[in-house]
């Protein structure tokens, strides 16, 4: 812990309610700091941490009451040191510094202890006990709920990640827990879904079932469907099995993946899995989006390892966070260091100059045609090495043309990326096309008011989209 004191103008120091431990502050305390300033009484420096995420602005950590009278006095100016907490709770320090001549109450103390446990769910009851002025018994009795919750939540995240083949040491990484810990819950594990079995065995639809317990609907369904054939899978789920070279989906069902710019619909991965894997083969998710791939794999009892560079881990565990460096730099990707290689690769990569959620600056989607090609080029030959001779890739794209504002006699085809493109530079890194099966887009975002206008321009919109499957 650093200390700095010096001279912080008022403005630049806010009350962080989310650390300040006490439930409101004592305005009669105030105004006798008040008058104590103008009987020229000399203040203890106040104690503040630089404000996360605003640059130049510091937050209160004690002196919340010296700090508003000085306010109210119309300084300019106060004492005040900075303090660098480092891996220490800043709600937890605040708190040990009010036990000083005004007691924090019975109340306070509990809301901090829970706020505390919120915050930071690793601390330890004793580390909070010292804190606030109680004994780890009483802290153990404010956060018993809490507790539950937390062991409750982390079983499921570790089941959830365990039945989709993460192996246990990046289990234990991506959750923050010791092995030996992970190896406690995973022995615990069969228990977890009897409640849930019992309420289904009685009628409970999975929607209901998964919002009582609060588990994902996917992760039901793999419940559900634990034992049964790939065929009936698909009976079950409601999805029509399709027998030739064209999948299309209208809709995304909105039980598989979250609201995604483009998502997938959850049926086009079901079918790429039943045609080109089997039952427990390991899938690679590269750029999982919105989670559509690992929320099917569970419903048709896949392995899946899936990466994205949106970290989301309190909806999306089972997404490890990875950027694919466009310059090719990927010797940290987690499962390059696995034993086991993938069965089957499904990739969906952010389409050429598509308006994404994200900052295209920092994806391929931002690249120039050029450099989103090599990057592609890269990309494959890379997930070539990562694989063994019967591993399939599922590519999913789209051509990509100007049509939104460019007549079709105008189109520059130097300037579109075709199927011709995605072919060459694919053959020439090593894989060899099997299968190029439609997948159709929806029309639907086509508004009759644009397709007007595009009638009257003549532009040809694209809701091609295709899978091409290679060796």
């Amino acid at each position: 812990m650093k200390e700095t004191p010096g001279k912080i103008r008022i403005s630049d120091i806010f009350l962080d309610e989310t650390i300040y431990p006490r439930e409101n502050i004592d305005h009669k305390r105030i105004n006798v700091f008040l008058e104590n300033l103008r009987d020229g009484f000399k203040f203890d420096p106040i104690e503040v941490q630089a404000y996360p995420g605003k640059k130049g602005k510091y937050r209160i950590l004690d002196g919340a009451h010296r700090w508003s009278a000085y306010k109210k006095a119309g300084l300019i100016e106060i004492n005040a040191i900075v303090i660098t907490l480092n891996s220490i709770e800043p709600l937890l320090y605040a708190a040990k510094l009010a036990i000083g001549p005004r007691q924090l109450t019975e109340s306070e103390t509990r809301n901090t202890a829970r706020r505390a446990f919120k915050t930071n769910t690793k601390l330890t009851s004793s580390q909070i006990g010292k804190a606030i002025g109680r004994s780890r018994q009483t802290v153990d009795s404010y956060i018993a709920d809490l507790r539950a919750t937390t062991l409750l939540e982390l079983d499921l995240k570790i089941f959830h990640l365990n039945l989709l083949g993460i192996p246990q040491e990046r289990i234990a990484k991506r959750l923050g827990i010791p092995q030996r810990t992970l190896s406690d819950h995973l022995a615990e594990m069969p228990r977890l879904a009897f409640p849930l079995n019992s309420d289904l065995s009685k009628g409970f639809t999975i929607p209901q079932v998964a919002q009582k317990y609060g588990w994902p609907e996917p992760l039901v369904w793999s419940l559900v469907l634990k034992g049964k054939d790939d065929q009936t899978r698909f009976k079950e789920l409601n999805w029509r099995l399709i027998t030739w070279d064209v999948w299309k989906f209208i809709d995304c069902d909105k039980r598989f993946g979250d609201e995604w710019p483009e998502r997938i619909p959850a049926q086009v991965i079901a079918h790429i899995l039943f045609y080109f894997s089997k039952q427990n083969d390991l899938v690679f998710d590269p750029m999982a989006g919105g989670g559509v791939c690992p929320d099917t794999c569970l419903a048709m009892e896949r392995r899946c390892w899936s990466l994205d560079m949106d970290d989301r881990f309190d909806t999306r565990p089972a997404i490890e966070p990875y950027y694919w460096d466009l310059e090719g730099k990927w010797d940290d990707l987690p499962i390059i260091h696995s034993k086991g290689k993938p069965d089957l690769i499904i990739c969906d990569p952010p389409d050429f100059k598509k308006t994404a959620h994200v900052d295209v600056e920092k994806t391929i989607s931002g690249l120039s045609k050029i450099e989103y090609l090599r990057f592609l080029e890269n990309f494959f030959f890379f997930l070539k090495k990562i694989s063994k001779k019967k591993t399939r890739l599922a590519f999913i794209f789209t051509d990509w043309r100007d049509y939104q504002n460019c007549p079709v006699d105008k189109e520059d085809r130097e300037q579109a990326i075709l199927i011709d493109a995605y072919f060459k530079i694919l053959k020439k890194v090593g894989w060899a096309i099997t299968h190029i099966i439609q997948a159709p887009l929806s029309s639907g975002r086509f508004n009759a008011e644009m397709v007007a206008e595009m009638q009257e321009k003549r532009i040809l919109g694209v809701v091609s989209r295709y899978v091409m499957i290679l060796k």
